[in-house]
């Protein structure tokens, strides 16, 4: 329950006051005032070929260019079907300087459901690569949707001369056929090529839309989150003064995708918000991300609890030197506590958990880089980032004190609302506050705890059993490398829990063990039905665990045996 002085406001952790303000600010002015600022120093490690400030400002000017010849102006919608390559840094920023607002467009969707996202957004141009796994989906769209015109880049475009060469002899099989449609298809080469001279379009930070960012859908049809650049940038801003490394070397590991919030904002905006340096990867890749870490001797990296588990995982920790790393930000999904322990340990590293979701831009809160690092909290809120928890069964009031309760937080990074959805607007906006849908704790420090998802919890006989505190049990088995519990139909008591679990390599264990280990270590009402031992559980498109696919599973498995019982 927030009050005047609510308790993260008398023991914040962070390394700048609570108060700390951002003026507002567009994402092309952070950029140019880099580039003015440190015109040589590096922005981009793609590979092991660099490309300054003033590089990625000027790419960014030629695009903006470009697409103004193309006939993009203000308010149009410029998509994105991109990995983490430099184009993707050139056309998020030059489609920004037209005035145009970007839509992101993960490089894994279907064709359905790239054409779903383009009518919705009213998408115009496409940016894509010429590669196999992005192309033939991409001109697909632009056959089937709104979408007008497609701009194909390349990779070995990007590449150092000596990787380029390699790429074209021996990645040839990759590339795709780009069809000669002078009116549709524009290289990307070509587009560029012009002398970056744009009239400037005038851009209001607060309230015109730099961003459509899509929500995962995990829960529903997705909906575009309208982030306008004030919201960007103070979200980059507030991450970048948390860092209290203000005289190190500024470089992170950018396997995270671009297309992702998490990385948009944490590895592209903050990093250009520092001046730092970002180390691309097309895609994450455990052995990759560790060989770029010693090349380029990055001490900073963002990722999702897979990520880490997986770097775990790989033979090629053992010879790997990963002593420059020395913060890893967790973000995307619960952490849990063995695996930070272990991959601390193993690394020397420090894995700080924060917490943040698409409509906040990003970032709703952290652990401190450095000192107070709570075991299963997400830390103190964001410079200039109220939160309160609300009551679970009525949001228009607050949680009653040391009960949990939905977190709710309103700051510069709440987004504008949804596009075209003025009715998903009512259900997440109560009295300012943007509802999260997490159950959390504020503790007497007030580091913040997510309990469980409001949408997650399952009810067993009238009982709340909250899934996250179950397969907390779980990761304690030493077999057990992922877990996740969902509620499955029970016609006695309404729901009853069931937990499904990936094992460690080399671990052995079966789905009864398991069941007869976990049931003694938790509530009457929190004891699983049954274990199900799975080679793997299914995850989003950035690596976060997913429960929707196995509550369709068993779902089904319930109707079908209902059917067949008449």
């Amino acid at each position: 329950m927030e009050s005047d002085k609510p308790i993260w406001r008398e023991c914040y952790s962070h390394p700048v006051a609570w108060d700390t303000a951002f003026e507002p600010m567009s994402l092309p002015d952070m950029l140019l005032e880099k580039a003015e600022q440190t015109p040589l120093a590096p922005v981009i490690d793609f590979m092991g070929r660099k490309f300054s400030y003033s590089d990625v400002a000027g790419g960014a000017r030629r695009v903006a260019r470009g697409l103004l010849d193309l006939g993009i102006g203000r308010g149009d919608r410029v998509g994105l079907f991109l990995p983490n390559v430099p184009h993707y840094v050139a056309a998020y920023y030059g489609a920004m300087m037209m005035g145009a607002t970007v839509v992101n467009f993960s490089p894994l969707y279907t064709v359905e459901e790239l054409k779903y996202q383009a009518e919705d957004s009213g998408t115009k141009l496409l940016f894509t690569l010429s590669v196999k796994a992005l192309l033939p989906r991409a001109l697909e769209v632009l056959n089937q949707s709104c979408i007008e015109q497609l701009v194909v880049g390349s990779i070995a475009g990007a590449l150092p001369t000596g990787k380029s060469l390699l790429y074209r002899l021996f990645k040839a099989e990759d590339e795709a056929d780009v069809p000669e449609d002078d009116r549709r298809i524009t290289r990307f080469s070509a587009l560029i090529a012009n002398d970056g001279d744009c009239p400037p379009v005038p851009i209001d930070p607060v309230n015109d839309i730099a961003l459509l960012q899509y929500t995962g859908g995990t829960t529903g049809t997705p909906k575009g989150a309208m982030l306008t650049h004030q919201n960007l940038t103070a979200n980059a801003r507030q991450v970048a003064v948390c860092d209290p490394n203000v005289n190190e070397s500024d470089r992170a590991i950018g396997a995270l995708p671009l297309f992702h919030v998490f990385a948009n904002t944490c590895v592209l905006n903050r990093t250009i918000a520092r001046g730092g340096e970002m180390v691309l990867l097309p895609r994450f890749n455990a052995k990759q991300v560790m060989d770029a870490i010693e090349r380029t001797r990055a001490p900073l990296m963002f990722g999702v609890p897979t990520m880490y588990q997986a770097m775990l995982d790989s033979p090629a920790l053992h010879g790997a030197d990963l002593s420059a790393l020395k913060v890893c930000i967790s973000g995307g999904a619960p952490l849990p506590q063995e695996l930070k322990l272990r991959f601390e340990e193993a690394t020397g590293a420090r894995i700080v958990e924060g917490y943040g979701l698409t409509e906040s831009s990003g970032v709703v809160s952290s652990n401190p880089y450095e000192g107070g690092n709570k075991q299963g909290s997400i830390g103190h809120p964001m410079p200039g980032t109220r939160v309160k928890l609300l009551n679970r069964e009525d949001p228009t009031r607050d949680a009653d004190p040391g009960e949990p309760g939905e977190l709710a937080f309103s700051g510069p990074q709440v987004m504008k609302g949804y596009w075209r959805r003025p009715e998903a607007d009512k259900d997440v906006f109560v009295g300012g506050y943007l509802r999260t849908g997490d159950v959390a704790t504020i503790d007497a420090e007030g580091y913040i705890r997510i309990v469980d998802r409001i949408k997650d919890m399952i009810t067993v006989g009238g009982f709340k059993v909250f899934p996250s505190q179950v397969e907390a049990v779980l990761y304690r088995h030493p077999a057990v490398k992922e877990a996740l519990v969902i509620g499955i139909p029970d016609a006695y008591r309404g729901e009853s829990p069931k937990a499904f679990v990936a094992l460690r390599e080399g671990c052995m264990a079966s789905g009864d063990e398991l069941k007869i280990w976990l049931n003694p270590q938790v509530g009457k009402h929190e004891q699983v039905v049954a274990v199900e031992i799975r080679d793997s559980l299914p995850k989003t498109l950035v690596g976060k665990l997913s429960r929707k696919e196995l509550v369709a599973e068993e779902r089904e498995k319930y109707d079908a045996a209902k059917r067949a019982n008449g």
